[in-house]
C-alpha cells in the first residue's frame, strides 16, 4: 500500500440483524468495491468481508450495538464485485444511531491520512494482517497483536503432543445472535458536503428534528444564529480533513463539538426561501437516492417503531424551542455525516 491509492469513500447504514443488511449506501461505492447501490441494498453487509474475518466483523458488529459505541474505526477486507480484483483493504468507521449503524467505507491507506483517521477515532480495530496498520494508542501497551504461530511449527507441536486434530473453533467462529433493541438516541444527518449551506439530504429518525419537514433545507436553519459561525467553521475545518493527497474529496477522521439545535428551525428560514443551490452533476443521484430513501425508511426504520418520545427540550428562545446537543462530524466522498444527541447546559 502507499498514498497512490485512491481514497474515495461511500456512507453506508445497516441494521442490527445478525448479518448487519445493507439499509442504503451512498453511490461512491461503485468507486470502491464496484457495486451500485440497489445491488447491495437488502444485502447482509458480512458477505463481502473476506471469509477468514467474517466470524470477527460479526462479534464486532454485535458488540458495537450492545456497548453503543461511536465513533469506532476497523480495518477488514472486503470483496470487490470485479472478482479480478479480489478483496480490498478498507478501512471501516461506525457510530451506533438509536436502530441502526452509520458509518462510512473507504480505502486503507498507511500514509498520513490514515494516521489522521485513526488519532480522531474512539476505538481502533485492526482484523486483517497488516503490521502497516498497526496504529498505537497513548495509553495502550503495545499496538501489535499475539504473533500467530507458522503452519510449520503448529503441526511440530501436534506431533509432540500426539494429537494431530484440528484446533478447536473458537467462541466467534460459531457466534449468532438474536437483533438487537435500540439503543441510543442518536440522529444521524446526511449533508450535502459541495453546498455551501450544506443541504439535509437525509436524517435517521424524529428523535430531536421531525424528519420528514427538512428535507433541502440547510443544516444551518436549525443552529442557533449564536452557533452558527463557530458550527461553519468546524465544518469548513471536516472538509478540509476530508481530502486526499490528490485534492479529491475522501473520507477525514471525526471532528467533536457542541452547540444549540433549534427543533423547528428559523422562522425566516423556513419555508426555503432562499434560492435552491445547483448541485454538481457528481451528486445529483445521491441527492435522489437518499431523499427517496429517506421517505421510504420513514416507514420502517427508527421512525418505524411508534411515535419516538423526544426528549426534553431547553427553555423556548426567540428562535423557538432548543436542545443543546453533543456532535460528531465526519466527511466522506459524497456527503457529510453529523451525528447529534442530547447534550448538557457546560
Amino acid at each position: 500500500m502507499d498514498d497512490t491509492v485512491p481514497c474515495v469513500s461511500f456512507i453506508g447504514i445497516v441494521d442490527f440483524s445478525q448479518e448487519a443488511r445493507w439499509l442504503y449506501m451512498t453511490p461512491s461505492v461503485s468507486d470502491l468495491l464496484g457495486y451500485e447501490p440497489h445491488e447491495l441494498r437488502g444485502q447482509p453487509s458480512i458477505e463481502l468481508v473476506h471469509p477468514d474475518e467474517m466470524a470477527r466483523v460479526r462479534k464486532l458488529h454485535y458488540d458495537t450495538i450492545r456497548q453503543d459505541k461511536a465513533a469506532c474505526l476497523v480495518y477488514i477486507r472486503m470483496k470487490h464485485k470485479d472478482p479480478h480484483k479480489g478483496y480490498v483493504l478498507c478501512g471501516v468507521s461506525r457510530t451506533i444511531v438509536h436502530n441502526v449503524t452509520v458509518g462510512s467505507v473507504s480505502f486503507a491507506n498507511s500514509g498520513s491520512k490514515a494516521l489522521h483517521n485513526a488519532s480522531t477515532a474512539q476505538e481502533i480495530t485492526v482484523i486483517s494482517p497488516t503490521p502497516e496498520l498497526e496504529f498505537r494508542r497513548w495509553h495502550d501497551p503495545s499496538p501489535m497483536p499475539p504473533m500467530p504461530i507458522p503452519e510449520s511449527l503448529r503441526r511440530s507441536f501436534d506431533g509432540l503432543d500426539g494429537d494431530s486434530s484440528p484446533p478447536p473453533k473458537s467462541d466467534e467462529d460459531s457466534f449468532t445472535y438474536e437483533p438487537l433493541p435500540s439503543q441510543s438516541f442518536r440522529t444521524a444527518f446526511i449533508l450535502d458536503r459541495f453546498s455551501v449551506h450544506c443541504t439535509i439530504l437525509y436524517c435517521s429518525n424524529n428523535l430531536l428534528i421531525t424528519a420528514n419537514t427538512i428535507e433541502k433545507r440547510s443544516f444551518f436553519d436549525f443552529v442557533a444564529k449564536q452557533d452558527e459561525d463557530t458550527l461553519r467553521t468546524w465544518i469548513d475545518t471536516v472538509k478540509g480533513w476530508g481530502v486526499n493527497e490528490r485534492g479529491q474529496p475522501s473520507d477525514g477522521g471525526f471532528g467533536f463539538g457542541k452547540f444549540k439545535l433549534l427543533v423547528e428551525g428559523r422562522d425566516h428560514i423556513a419555508g426555503d426561501n432562499r434560492p435552491p443551490e445547483p448541485t454538481p452533476a457528481r451528486q445529483r443521484h445521491s441527492s435522489n437516492y437518499l431523499s427517496h430513501t429517506r421517505v421510504r425508511q420513514s416507514r420502517s426504520n427508527g421512525r418505524g417503531h411508534g411515535s419516538a418520545v423526544l426528549p426534553s427540550r431547553t427553555a423556548s428562545s426567540p428562535e423557538g424551542e432548543a436542545l443543546i446537543v453533543d456532535a460528531i462530524f465526519s466527511a466522506h466522498s459524497d456527503g457529510l455525516v453529523v451525528i447529534l444527541r442530547r447534550g448538557t447546559q457546560s
